[in-house]
């Protein structure tokens, strides 16, 4: 009794034939790549402190945010093209400044709260943050290095624990699920900085585990089913895992959720994002990642599982 999931999405002898729409997953997912690269170049990602470089401080005013009157007051202490925003209560603002000199950062920071903090007495500096133009830079730069290690070791990985065209298809499709993302990032105007890329990140080692469970049960299939067409294999090897795919979405997107809708300003962009990914990756893993390994497997796949070279069994 204790033993059966209370749980179940879908029955355990289902049998949904996920190869059918093989060709229209890839095309939706090319057509969305490729308009995602378009829009990473025009109009392109809106960059965080941590890539642009400048000064961002949030205050909480006494009463509904007057900014015309902390213009105003940093105007006549030296501090001009400031850009405003509300967010969060009408009594929460944010205030930007593009950067200067490394030297003269930290003086208009706190130029900045002191003249807000004088201008409208009873606000409350909530955060003040600033980043130079150089180490901006080198924060974007090491921030892609970090990406393009990452896809390099999971195809290492999945190379190294599986075949060639496991990888391959892997990597292809983490690819297509990271463009897909910046394409998200883009039209939602979130800030990217360093928190994006913790996300993204994430995202992709969410998505590579959820491959490699596909993988693995393809693998153990291939030593059973030796006479199997490879296409009747993969979606007998999808259908198989599909409970433990959707209980461990849905668990990590009910993870996520609240913190979308309630963790605020600062955790909310970090949370949405992780949203998309964890959809993208999901549905990735069915109709991206197994037509891929597919076309690229048929023949060679089944041919080693006839010659032994496919029968180990799964880590």
């Amino acid at each position: 009794m204790f033993g059966r999931p209370l749980l179940r999405f879908v029955r355990k002898d289902t049998h949904i034939n996920f190869m059918r729409g093989r060709f229209m997953g890839l095309i939706v997912s090319a057509v969305l790549s490729i308009a995602s690269l378009v829009l990473f170049f025009h109009p392109g990602l809106t960059l965080g402190l941590d890539f642009r470089g400048g000064i961002v401080v949030e205050a909480q005013t006494p009463g509904p945010a007057d900014f015309a009157k902390i213009r105003a007051a940093l105007a006549e202490h030296g501090v001009s093209h400031a850009s405003f925003q509300s967010f969060g209560a009408a009594n929460d603002v944010l205030i930007r400044l593009d950067a200067g000199s490394e030297q003269d950062t930290q003086t208009i920071v706190d130029k900045v709260r002191h003249t807000v903090a004088e201008s409208l007495p009873g606000t409350t500096i909530l955060r003040a943050d600033a980043v130079g133009a150089s180490v901006s830079a080198e924060l974007f730069r090491n921030g892609m290095l970090a990406l393009a290690l990452s896809l390099a070791m999971i195809l290492g990985y999945i190379w190294f624990r599986f075949e060639w065209e496991f990888a391959l298809s892997a990597v292809i499709t983490l690819v297509l699920d990271l463009t897909k993302t910046v394409g998200f990032l883009v039209l939602t105007g979130f800030e990217f900085d360093l928190v994006m890329v913790a996300a993204i990140l994430t995202i992709l080692g969410y998505s590579t585990n959820d491959k490699v469970v596909v993988y693995d049960r393809v693998r153990e299939n291939l030593r059973k089913y030796r006479t199997m067409p490879l296409i009747d294999l993969i979606n007998l090897s999808i259908n198989e895992t599909l409970n433990r795919t959707l209980g461990t979405s849905s668990t990590v997107f009910l993870a996520s959720l609240p913190l979308a809708l309630w963790g605020g300003a600062t955790l909310s962009g970090f949370a949405w994002t992780m949203l998309f990914g964890i959809v993208v990756g999901t549905s990735s893993s069915i109709f991206i990642a197994a037509p891929l390994l597919l076309f690229m497997g048929e023949g060679r796949l089944k041919r080693g599982a006839k010659s032994g070279k496919a029968t180990a069994p799964s880590a």
